[in-house]
This record gives C-alpha cells, sequence and structure tokens, in this order.
C-alpha cells in the first residue's frame, strides 16, 4: 500500500529538476528576448496603404485587437521559455552523463525557441514587408510545427510550461486560417 502523498517518492527523470523556483534573472533574460522579438516583428508590420487595399475575411478581428493578444502571447512564451529552460537543467547531484544530458537539453530549448522566433519575425516581414502572402502562408506552417515542438519539448521537462504555450498555437492556427483567407480574397499575381 502506498503511503502518504508526501511520503512517496518522485520517479527519477533522468537528473530533471521540478520542484525548485525559477530565478527571476531567467525570467528576466527571457522577457527581454520576448521584448525584442516583438520589437522586431512590430518594426516589420507595415499597416500602410498595401495592407488597407487588401480584402480582408470576415473572421479577421479589428487591427487593434493584435496589439494586446500579441502582448499576451509574448508573456506567456517568455514565462514558458524560462520555466522549461530553468528545468531542464542538470541537478547538482547529477553525475556527468546526467548534467551532459540536461545540459543538451536547455541548449535544444533554446535553440527551439530562438528558432521560433526568428519564424515569428519571417512571417512578419513576408506579409508585411514583401507583400507575399502565399509565402506567408506557406511559411506558417513552419511557424505550427515549430510551436507544436517547443510544446512537445516542453512537456518533457515542465507541464505547465507546454501548457502556457497552448494560447499561442491555438492563435498561429488562426492566424493561419486569416491568411489563407486573404490569399484567396486578394491572389497574387505570378511573378509578383
Amino acid at each position: 500500500m502506498a503511503g502518504p502523498p508526501e511520503a512517496r517518492p518522485e520517479p527519477a527523470q533522468a537528473g530533471l529538476v521540478r520542484a525548485s523556483r525559477v530565478p527571476r534573472r531567467a525570467y528576466a533574460v527571457a522577457a527581454a528576448i520576448a521584448v525584442l522579438v516583438a520589437g522586431i516583428g512590430g518594426l516589420a508590420t507595415d499597416l500602410g496603404p498595401w495592407y488597407r487595399g487588401l480584402l480582408q475575411p470576415a473572421w479577421k478581428p479589428p487591427d487593434i485587437v493584435f496589439g494586446p493578444v500579441w502582448t499576451l502571447l509574448y508573456t506567456l512564451t517568455a514565462w514558458a521559455g524560462a520555466r522549461a529552460w530553468w528545468h531542464a537543467r542538470p541537478t547538482v547531484q547529477a553525475d556527468e552523463a546526467a548534467a551532459d544530458a540536461g545540459r543538451r537539453r536547455q541548449r535544444r530549448l533554446l535553440f527551439g525557441f530562438l528558432l521560433n522566433a526568428l519564424l515569428n519575425v519571417l512571417w512578419s516581414v513576408l506579409f508585411f514587408k514583401a507583400q507575399r502572402p502565399d509565402w506567408a502562408l506557406v511559411e506558417i506552417v513552419l511557424l505550427t510545427a515549430s510551436v507544436l515542438w517547443l510544446i512537445s519539448a516542453c512537456t518533457e521537462v515542465d507541464r505547465l510550461a507546454a501548457r502556457l504555450l497552448l494560447p499561442y498555437l491555438a492563435w498561429v492556427l488562426f492566424a493561419a486560417t486569416v491568411n489563407a483567407g486573404v490569399l484567396r480574397l486578394n491572389p497574387v499575381a505570378p511573378g509578383a
């Protein structure tokens, strides 16, 4: 018979640390990166005459909604990134193999979040600067795949971090439908 919950040992998981608190500096670094990505994405977003001239699908929200939604999504993503990176680290007591595995997990997570940030900005560049909603629609498939990968990678080290990314996934999927609607209503001329 199992004892009370506090008496049950947690299963060992290759040197993962689950119970420790994420330091503020990890959140600060993640927040700074999120602000940088948001700023670059904002610079790539041009709501000028070309964009204003596009026919939009009926389900596209008003432009004023995008700023608050992205602020929330960047906040959740930074929170998830800091938590996942911190919880992927090796334990102090880990042997060398477990410590190496923890550092590899941290590097993979960092690479995944940075790749996702690059894909996030690239979508804005393709859609707004290059004025190519067709290329942006292809690119958003890669962006979606990167969010799915992040959710999977975060699940391995911190389930809350993975859950924090679910609104981001939902928004990217919704954005893909808006992008597809824009492309359907505004076909891109060959050679454009």
